[in-house]
């Protein structure tokens, strides 16, 4: 069991993965053409050679990021698998020198778990009006947002 960058190869797993969760309206569907995009910008939890759970770090702004499509296969719930790809990308964070990191969730109480508190949707302009414009659901969208600061430690 380990956390790595994902790769080419695991583009077409994270697709079928997360969007079996936005099937359930549990998060937003991701396309293939998104994820090869940012491919740069995911994990992966790897377990006997299968994929168990990816999520992503998404940079927003120099003192922003935001945590994206974390997603665990069913089998693995409830392993601490999800918390661990919520700590990989926290750590590459505070690598960055990035301050603050975010999530638009429908399960807000598991990244309070992390650390993360309720904040403001609207106190989120880069992420509003670069994505979620963009969005079917905007402006009705149920996501809840969180926030943890990470401090200045580089």
């Amino acid at each position: 069991m380990y956390i790595r960058k994902a790769k080419i190869k695991d583009v077409k797993t994270i697709y079928s993965l997360i969007n079996k969760f936005a099937k359930r309206d549990e998060m937003l569907p991701r396309s293939l053409n998104d994820i090869y995009e940012n491919i740069r910008d995911f994990f992966v939890y790897a377990y006997k050679g299968k994929i168990a759970g990816a999520a992503a770090l998404h940079i927003l702004w120099e003192d922003l990021a935001e945590i994206r499509s974390v997603a665990v296969a069913k089998e693995y719930h409830r392993k601490g698998i999800g918390k661990k790809l919520i700590e990989q990308c926290i750590k590459e964070a505070k690598t960055l020198g990035i301050k603050k990191v975010f999530a638009l969730t429908y399960n807000p109480e598991f990244f309070k778990k992390s650390g993360f508190e309720d904040i403001d949707k609207n106190s989120l302009p880069q992420k509003i009006w670069g994505d979620c414009i963009k969005c079917p659901k905007f402006p009705e969208c149920e996501e809840v947002a969180v926030m943890k600061e990470l401090g200045t430690k580089k």
